[in-house]
């Protein structure tokens, strides 16, 4: 929700997002306790992780930020004057541990100086002010009810719960196990896999939303297409297979075209019941119905389980002129 999905976030939704992070985050570990292996270390530390996305610029810088300001808050919260702080980030004799860190294992590893570069780069994080900007459209409509509820959403994360976190890593079977500093960024990089998911997605979800006179409105994903037939189909049959005794469906009006309306008809609208029943049952029938359609109109804006199987496969999916030699 604070990342920029609905209110009420389908749980097919968030069930298929945890199974991904979750995925990602094992074959993470598994390959950092290689590189901890042929380093020789007992334990998985942050030089493994951070060995393993040295090719990836953007998410490095954006790392490396992120260790910086976890030493700024742990030196506000020991009490450290404000004027220390900022001396900190420009002296390489007095720098924080974390940052120091890094910068001693880059330093080791860099050879154009490229890596090192990255700690006087001041640039701003184009991903974290896009995100910053949709939240500010999402909290437009808000009361203050709302938006406090909003701004907890958004105090939320991995590490609030590093012990369940472990547990959910399944680290105490791992041979090599990674310490304090190594779970900190595995926290981070899970924050930024759900983060991350949800950009997407909502890309996704504005790509197959029909505009009217749009040319390329054919060019619908076949991928997409696909999820939401089986789902349709699903829905088709279940209906389909009613008791023979029971009385035909009531005709409905059609469903206007869209992709969200695909795979999601009220389970109110199949059915008149039978003849002959009191006037309050059909009253009670009629706002079981609206509830349906309300339920389902509710969900529409929401993203889809499709819209992240859609983003994955475009974000694993090779462009250019030589993508099928590659």
């Amino acid at each position: 929700f604070s990342l920029g999905d609905a209110r009420r976030p389908l749980h097919e939704s968030a069930i298929l997002v945890e199974d991904i992070v979750h995925t990602q985050l094992i074959n993470l570990l598994q390959q950092a306790a290689e590189v901890s292996q042929l380093r020789g270390a007992r334990v998985i530390s942050a030089e493994d992780l951070l060995f393993l996305m040295r090719k990836d610029k953007k998410k490095l810088r954006r790392l490396l930020k992120y260790m910086f300001f976890r030493d700024y808050k742990s030196k506000i919260v020991k009490g450290i004057e404000e004027d220390d702080l900022i001396e900190d980030k420009f002296n390489s004799n007095n720098t924080n541990k974390r940052q120091k860190l890094a910068q001693d294992f880059l330093n080791s590893i860099d050879q154009t100086g490229e890596l090192l570069a990255m700690f006087e780069d001041d640039e701003i994080d184009d991903v974290k002010q896009e995100r910053m900007e949709r939240a500010e459209r999402q909290t437009r409509m808000m009361d203050s009810v709302q938006y406090a509820e909003f701004c907890e959403s958004r105090q939320l994360s991995f590490s609030k719960k590093a012990s369940k976190f472990r547990d959910w890593l399944d680290c105490s079977s791992m041979e090599i196990k990674p310490n304090a500093v190594a779970m900190e960024i595995l926290a981070y990089l899970a924050y930024e896999t759900v983060a991350q998911l949800v950009d997407l997605a909502l890309l996704v979800k504005q790509d197959m939303a029909p505009k009217a006179g749009d040319p390329f409105s054919h060019a619908i994903s076949a991928t997409f297409i696909q999820y939401h037939n089986s789902t349709e189909a699903g829905s088709v049959k279940t209906s389909l297979e009613s008791p023979e005794n029971t009385p035909p469906p009531t005709p409905t009006p059609p469903a206007p075209a869209g992709p969200q309306h695909l795979g999601k008809t009220p389970s109110g609208a199949l059915g008149n019941g039978g003849i002959g029943q009191d006037s309050s049952k059909s009253k009670q029938r009629k706002r079981k119905k609206s509830a349906a359609a309300c339920g389902v109109e509710a969900q529409s804006d929401a993203i889809q389980p499709s819209h992240i199987r859609e983003a994955i496969r475009r974000y694993g999916h090779k462009i250019g002129p030589l993508s099928p030699f590659t």
